[in-house]
């Protein structure tokens, strides 16, 4: 079976970014629908503002019949009304953003859920914590600040092309063409000149988070191995690679300014002069003319906010292109929903085959049957396969070729949830929360009592140690878990492994970092342990093999 993950391509096209994250907006669509109509009314009473004022001045010079008491009255109510709708339309959009942000957030985490564990056995985990802190983060300027300032901006040009047409038609014309320079034309321009650059900024922003992680997590080897200046040079390198993609978008955002300003001018300077030459025809009343060309210079604003959109939104397509490649990446292997509940018998692997990513082959034509209720040893050299037989047997991961069964059941034909119930498996490192003793134990089984958790904690040769501890089993662990050694660690692993009192137990180099004697007892416990258990012991070590009923050497 082919493991490469099926990712949405890179490149997808930014309108394909954008229709996918506007298609979340279903739910809300009531009140995005509201915050739009809040928008559009806002933005034309802050154009008629001076547009009023225009008019204000004309009455006052004699070329407008209208009363100045009127006028200012309007001008009032508009200056209020724009205040409180602008208010509104910004709630009501902050309130869709973080609706949205909530809805997304768990929809990655239900996609990683799906796609874990191979998700994480070889990904960037720096640059997977960026795309779920930062990148969805970022979407919060999509959905508050681009989709209603878009819809805003199309539906007051238009009206202000309908009222400046009212004029003269030519006008109107004039003026539609300016708006979509400004709205459509260099927005989309500039979009086209930093879209790569947006997602290479991103992509630069994830692996720079990932020389972080590894620099935090490998602190004591560097400083005891004299590594320093080889990490910050690799993260100078990484920061400059960064700072390059970013002033590159800075040029763009310069350059988008000075365009958009440029052609803003120059269209009230065309405007008065159409508008000059249409009153000199007598085609347009002097007074009409000053007020068209007041109306386009002051009905700019939505359409400008569109121009200015395009360099927060080469960020921001970037950030959704890879927040949706998440959430449409296809797993390696899908959980079987409505397979066997029960199975038992023999582990039977009957010529199995297995690569990643078809590179070179781990395993290679591997047939072996582990007999049911005993202890079986698998002893070899790192890298000969053993950790990933067990992977296999997790169902992880698919079978090149080959097949493996539990009894009679093949293993994808097992309901995942129950593999999993019915499988103890202690994997080579062991991760602690940031949580008491107790509840790391209890990872294994929720409801444990303290009874039940010491009783596990003394088959893992962990229960002294603990009691040593001044707050004993309420002891808080640090930030995963630096506060125990590696061999303190590895225990309460088989700790969770005793607690979890599964019928199978797979132990991948259980005793790899505990000392002989602590190691003589936890295989006394496995031993005692094999009753009713079929128990799988990955080891390098060939004392660890001294209570196997059968060995298997890779």
């Amino acid at each position: 079976m082919q493991k490469t993950v099926k990712k949405a391509e890179k490149g997808r096209s930014g309108f394909a970014v954008m229709a996918g994250l506007i298609g979340m907006i279903r739910p809300l669509l009531p009140v995005m629908t509201l915050a739009i109509l809040m928008g559009c009314i806002g933005n034309l009473m802050a154009s008629f503002l001076t547009v009023l004022g225009g008019y204000g001045l004309l009455a006052a010079a004699g070329f407008f019949s209208g009363s100045l008491k009127t006028v200012f009255g309007l001008i009032i109510v508009f200056a209020v009304l724009r205040g409180v709708l602008r208010y509104a339309e910004q709630a009501s959009n902050h309130y869709i953003a973080f609706k949205l942000l909530a809805q997304i957030r768990h929809k990655v985490f239900a996609a990683l859920r799906r796609l874990c564990p191979a998700k994480l056995d070889g990904s960037e985990k720096g640059n997977l914590i960026s795309v779920i802190t930062s990148d969805i983060e970022l979407l919060e300027v999509f959905y508050a600040h681009t989709i209603s300032p878009i819809a805003i901006a199309v539906l007051t040009s238009g009206f202000m092309v309908w009222f400046i047409g009212r004029l003269h038609p030519a006008l109107g014309v004039l003026a539609a063409v300016c708006y979509l320079l400004v709205g459509a034309v260099i927005p989309i321009w500039n979009g086209k000149r930093g879209g790569d650059s947006g997602q290479r900024y991103r992509d630069s922003f994830g692996a720079l988070n990932t020389v972080v992680l590894d620099n935090l997590y490998g602190l004591d080897e560097i400083l005891q191995y004299g590594l320093q200046e080889q990490r910050l040079s690799e993260m100078r390198e990484r920061t400059g690679a960064l700072e390059e993609e970013n002033r590159t978008l800075k040029n763009g955002e310069t350059a988008q300014r000075v365009a958009t300003d440029g052609v803003i001018l120059f269209a009230g300077v065309l405007m008065a002069a159409a508008a000059a030459g249409l009153a000199g025809r007598g085609a347009l009343l002097p007074g009409e003319a000053v007020i068209a060309v007041i109306a386009m210079m002051s009905s700019f604003g939505p359409a400008a906010a569109l121009s200015a959109l395009s360099n927060n939104l080469h960020h921001t397509l970037a950030s959704g292109n890879r927040v949706l490649s998440i959430l449409e990446e296809e797993p390696l292997v899908e959980d079987v929903t409505d397979g066997a509940g029960q199975f038992g018998g023999d582990i039977v692997c009957d010529g199995v085959s297995f690569s990643y990513d078809r590179q070179k082959e781990v395993l290679s034509n591997f047939s072996r049957t582990f007999a049911e209720n005993k202890i079986h040893g698998i002893l070899g050299k790192s890298g000969c396969g053993k950790s990933t037989l067990l992977k296999l047997l997790m169902r992880f991961y698919e079978t090149d070729a080959g097949s493996i069964r539990y009894g009679d059941t093949p293993v994808g034909e097992i309901r995942t949830a129950a593999l999993r119930q019915r499988v103890s498996y202690v994997t080579q490192e062991t991760f602690l929360f940031g949580d008491t003793i107790e509840n790391n134990i209890k990872v294994a089984k929720e409801d444990a009592g303290r009874d039940e958790v010491i009783a596990a904690a003394k088959k893992a040769a962990i229960h002294e140690f603990i009691m040593s501890l001044p707050n004993g089993y309420d002891t808080k662990l640090a930030e995963l878990g630096d506060s125990v050694s590696g061999g303190e660690r590895q225990r309460i692993g088989l700790a969770r492994a005793f607690l979890h009192d599964g019928s199978m137990i797979f132990l991948d180099e259980p005793t790899s970092n505990i000392d002989s004697l602590n190691e003589g007892i936890i295989l006394r416990s496995l031993e005692r342990e094999k009753q009713n258990k079929t128990i799988l012991l990955v080891s390098h070590r060939k004392s660890t093999m001294g209570i196997v009923d059968d060995m298997a050497a890779m």
